[in-house]
């Protein structure tokens, strides 16, 4: 008996022993449900319900132990409870989510505006203020050679505006993690979008910018669309070196850690923009051609180029391949065609040709600018195509000069006419960068036509007239000079040529006297 009842009780012992943890486990249980019951009365009552607008951190919290109760049920579902509490929970998280989606709505809505003008402006740089407060009429550029403002922009230093203020973002991008958390990106994805793009069109509408076609474009008279191409290269710079870097800056804040979100929301945040802002770059790029676009289509191209490290993303190469549509045939075959009704009775420099020679000075002041267009997209020398191209467009104004100089009647005009238009092309030339790419060999040839049309000019007007001052018919010839009297030309002879060259110097000195040699 004695050793039975030993035995039991060792066994009761070990019985014991053996329960334990379960009688632990079960306790544990016990207290874990009444913490998870304590939880989810805490949670719901106090913080899911009433919504995270008065304490975001708090509210943050009692998600993060939603979330640890829906994690240890999910891993537990032998427990009788464990159906009943995930529903429960998940409910729950779900409500919290929506919430906090309308947390995320409201805060971006009320803190994203649109950046008025003038705040922009006291962003920029001093040398690109606009003066007066006028659009597109820069400041401290004025007065300054194409050359130096290029040389000023690229030193210059932007400070982008601050979009959102800087105490919101930690709220945002702690709202958009946890929605990233709960499966939300698509919401998520589309609030952000939504506000962003909104505000950032209003801004570019505050700056003036405005969607114009290439119809628009084409039915705007030049001196229109010279001053919105003026307007559209500022706000181009503004759009991405201010809005689009602030822009960035905020999409990178907010959405930091959800890379695969944050590029994609930026780039439709930017898309509507961008097309407004370059439906007119193009417009202009393909609209019809006419000597004069040529220089704006330059400046068009060295502002994507300015720009082209931080559009590249966006716009790729495409935007500077339109650009890069500024054609020197077409200006070369106007000046071979011009037909310019604008006729010079005196002989001195066409309009045509001053306008062709400061055209192509004009071009020098692009020269760094032309040769990366021909970099970019010819494989040869620079420096020899823009050679060529100044030489064909000076050759083409010498044919055209050929053609309107045989429309004079006089001949001693034409030899005029040209030798003052030739002397006027080489006396430009060697006073600009364009001797530099002509050479000197050219000048001289050049000099060398306009002596022989001053040769030709001298013998087709004196000529005939000088013939009255020659014995004619004469076996000695020569002149009237000294020895008269054994000339054998009588008195009478004489008087009468010398009459004869009087009244044709006469005829002569009236004509000419109204032509010029400037």
């Amino acid at each position: 008996m004695v050793s039975i009842l030993g035995s039991f009780d060792y066994s009761l012992s070990a019985l014991e022993t053996a329960m334990r943890p379960t009688q632990i486990r079960t306790h544990s249980i016990r207290r874990a449900h009444e913490n998870i019951d304590k939880t989810l009365k805490s949670a719901e009552e106090a913080k899911i319900l009433k919504g995270p607008h008065e304490d975001l951190e708090s509210y943050l919290e009692a998600i993060d132990q939603l979330r640890k109760i829906i994690k240890f049920f999910s891993s537990n579902k032998n427990f009788k409870s464990s159906d009943g509490v995930l529903n429960q929970c998940n409910v729950l998280l779900a409500k919290a989510i929506s919430k906090l989606e309308d947390e995320f709505r409201q805060l971006l809505t009320n803190y994203s505006k649109p950046v008025e003008p003038d705040r922009l402006f006291d962003c920029l740089p001093n040398s690109l203020r606009p003066a007066s407060g006028v659009p597109g009429v820069e400041g401290d550029a004025n007065g300054k050679s194409h050359a130096e403002q290029q040389k000023t922009l690229q030193a210059a230093v932007y400070t982008p505006p601050i979009l959102i203020p800087p105490r919101v973002v930690p709220l945002l991008h702690d709202l958009a993690q946890q929605m990233v958390q709960a499966g939300h990106q698509q919401q998520l994805f589309r609030i952000y979008r939504d506000t962003r793009a909104s505000v950032l069109e209003q801004s570019l509408r505050k700056l003036g910018v405005e969607r114009l076609s290439k119809d628009d474009v084409q039915k705007m008279q030049w001196e229109v669309l010279e001053a919105k191409i003026g307007n559209w290269i500022h706000h181009m710079r503004i759009a991405v070196k201010l809005l689009f870097a602030g822009e960035r800056k905020i999409c990178d804040q907010i959405l930091d850690g959800v890379n695969s979100l944050r590029d994609q929301c930026f780039a439709e945040v930017t898309a509507n923009s961008v097309v407004v802002l370059l439906s007119f770059g193009e417009g202009i790029a393909k609209s019809k051609r006419s000597p004069e676009k040529l220089f704006v289509l330059l400046d068009m191209y060295e502002i994507m180029r300015e720009l082209q490290s931080e559009i590249h993303f966006l716009f790729g190469s495409k935007a500077c391949m339109e650009m890069r549509e500024a054609s020197f045939d077409d200006f070369e075959e106007a000046v071979e065609k011009d037909a310019t009704k604008t006729a010079v009775f005196d002989g001195t420099v066409h309009p045509l040709t001053s306008y062709v020679i400061n055209y192509v000075k004009f071009l020098f002041d692009y020269r760094t600018t032309l040769k990366l267009l021909f970099e970019e997209f010819d494989d040869g020398n620079p420096e020899v195509q823009l050679a060529n191209v100044t030489t064909r467009i000076v050759l083409a104004l010498q044919n055209n000069l050929d053609g309107k100089a045989r429309q004079y009647k006089d001949p001693a005009l034409t030899q005029l006419f040209l030798m003052n238009n030739i002397h006027y092309i080489v006396r430009s030339v060697r006073r600009s960068e364009a001797k530099d790419v002509l050479g000197d060999d050219w000048v001289q040839i050049q000099r060398r036509i306009v002596q022989q049309h001053a040769n030709q000019y001298k013998r087709v007007s004196w000529a005939k007239i000088l013939q009255c001052l020659t014995v004619q018919g004469h076996p000695g010839g020569g002149s009237m000079g000294g020895d008269m009297s054994g000339s054998g030309v009588s008195r009478g002879v004489i008087k009468d040529r010398f009459k004869t060259f009087n009244v044709q110097f006469e005829e002569l000195h009236q004509r000419q006297s109204q032509w010029t040699v400037p």
